[in-house]
Order: structure tokens, then sequence, then C-alpha cells
């Protein structure tokens, strides 16, 4: 039979009210009985029973996320950070993907909301976004990620996308390369601070943007591989092609990289390349990728903890955080 918050109350001699308080975090209960109380839960296996709570409080203690490509790393990782700091508060994840398509977004924003997510999290492929909610809708608290949005007046949690773009460039130059391309992506937030970045980077050293070395493209994030391939076809094809790139995300890095080493060309001898997310698998690589870490799981992290505020009524404010990112240098742009 499973075990009852009556239960361990009887055992403890303490009312089900002060467990209940335990269980939910409340602050009035002295450590003491607090300890005594998650001790015996620990001891009992004790697994709280959802549904009852929910019906008691009116919510369902899930939470949804709609991202636009299940099979991109950094948005795995970042839902698996996530989905750690939710599971330690007992709560559910809901994954949804919109498939870069703002219509798919739509439909499954509408699915969480019907479901009764306490707290929607997105990172819209929306060029503006749109109302999450529709007339008789009971207005849920939302967190944007990744891509924000200018007037945005919601919680915000993602990288400092123009320093992305200063610190790749940066190096690069540092390198003594003097024709630096970027591939790029369209619209999104992240993909213009990070051009934006590109850009600020080499006026500071002097040097003036080649447009033809500047090539965005859309859906980077559900077939960047493959963009990365034929942007990096294009550059090459230039009267003087580039001898630097960097590139929006780790996927477009490794297509450009493939395009360079069908040319015959040597990586990072003739042609330098940096990514971005540095993603789990990059030492791996037929060439390892340098990469500039955005703090993907840190991401995950604080979006957790922003998620369960917001489920909690204790942020009413809107907050927004950004992680600071740093460089990994590898084979690709001469590191070891």
């Amino acid at each position: 039979m499973a075990v009852r918050l009556k239960d361990i109350a009887l055992d403890l001699g303490v009312s089900v009210v002060t467990v209940s308080k335990v269980l939910r975090g409340n602050p009035d209960i002295g450590e003491a009985t607090r300890k005594r109380v998650l001790d015996r839960m620990k001891e009992l296996n004790y697994k709280p029973n959802m549904l009852a709570r929910g019906l008691a409080s009116g919510k369902t203690f899930t939470v949804g996320l709609v991202v636009p490509d299940l099979l991109q790393p950094y948005f795995a990782e970042f839902a698996k950070a996530l989905s750690g700091v939710l599971r330690a508060s007992n709560r559910a994840l809901i994954l949804a993907s919109s498939e870069e398509d703002p219509e798919v977004e739509r439909q499954e924003i509408r699915t969480l909301l019907l479901r009764g997510v306490d707290v929607l999290i997105l990172a819209s492929c929306q060029e503006e976004l749109a109302e999450f909610f529709e007339p008789g809708d009971e207005p849920k608290p939302y967190l944007l990620f990744d891509r924000n949005f200018a007037g945005q007046q919601g919680s915000f949690v993602g990288s400092d996308d123009v320093k992305v773009g200063e610190i790749a460039t940066t190096h690069l130059a540092s390198l003594g390369r003097k024709r630096i391309a970027h591939i790029g992506a369209t619209h999104i937030s992240p993909a213009v601070d990070r051009l934006t970045g590109y850009r600020r980077a080499l006026a500071g050293l002097g040097h003036s943007v080649d447009e033809e070395l500047v090539i965005v493209r859309h859906r980077l994030e559900e077939r960047g591989d493959r963009i990365g391939f034929e942007a990096m076809r294009t550059l090459l094809a230039l009267d003087q092609r580039p001898d630097a790139v960097f590139c929006y995300n780790d996927m477009t890095a490794m297509g450009a990289i493939e395009a360079a080493l069908q040319a015959g060309l040597r990586v990072p001898e003739d042609i330098a390349i940096v990514g971005c997310g540095n993603f789990r698998y990059a030492d791996y690589l037929r060439v390892p990728l340098s990469s500039v870490d955005h703090g993907t799981a840190e991401l995950g992290r604080i979006a957790g903890e922003m998620a369960l505020e917001l489920s909690d009524k204790k942020g009413t404010q809107p907050r927004k955080a950004l992680v600071e990112p740093r460089l990994v240098v590898r084979r690709s742009s001469g590191g070891s």
C-alpha cells in the first residue's frame, strides 16, 4: 500500500498540515521538524501524489518547453539541465519541437497551454513574438530563452551573443588572419547579436567589413551542417577566399570544415574555423573544433530556477539573465 501523508504524520506525532508544509517547502516549520519529516519520507520512499496536489493547488506541476529542433545538441543539453532542476522539485518537463516553423510553434504552445502547464519556456522561431493567449485563456507565466525580442517585457535567459561574436572574431584576427568571414542566420536575436559582435570586433581592430564575406541563411538550427557546407563552398569560390570563418553554431562549423577539406584545403593552416556552442563531441571530429562555449548547462540551470520562481509566484518582476561566453581553442583554429 502506498505511504500517505497521514501515515507519516501519525508515525512522527505531528499534524498532517505540518507534513504538508514540509513537502511544500514552507518556511514556518522548524529545521528539526523539517529534518525529521524529510528523513522519514526518504526512509519510507514516499512519493507525493501529484494529481492530488494539483487538484488542491490548481497546479499541474509541469513545465512546457518549446524548442526549434530536438536534434540540435544545444537544445538537447539545455533541456537536460533544465529537467534536472525541475526533477529535484518534483516537477515534470513536457518537451515539444517547432521544427523552425512558426505555425507549428503556435500549435505546440496551444497544446501545452491546454494541458495546463504551470510555466511555458520558449525559444521562439517567430520573427515577431505573437500573443500566446487567446480570449478566455488563463494567462500563464512564461520565460524566453536563447532568443529575445525588442520590447519584450517578460523574463529571459540567454548568452551574451554580442560578446560571442567579438570573442570568436578577435581570436581569429589574433592568428594573423586578414579575411575573416561569417556564416550566420537570419532574424533571430542570437544571430543578429553574433553578427553585431563580429562587425564590432573587426571595426575595433581597424578592419572594414567585406560584405561578400558575410553569408546569412535561414533554419541553421535544423540544417546547420548542410547550410554550413554550402555556404563555405560559396566563400571558397570568391576571387579572394577567406582565411578564417566564424560560424553561427557548431553544426554550421562542422559543415564548413567538411567543405574546406573536400576542396583540398588544410584546417587551420589554410583556413581557420570557429563555431559556437562547444558541443560535447567537438574533440572527436576529424578536425577538433574551436568553439565559443556559451554555458548551455548553466543556461538550463538558471532557466529551471526561474521557472520554479514563476510557478510559485515568487518572481513577480521580470528577470533577465545573460551567461558570459568563453573561448575553447582546439585544432580548427590552431590549438593542439
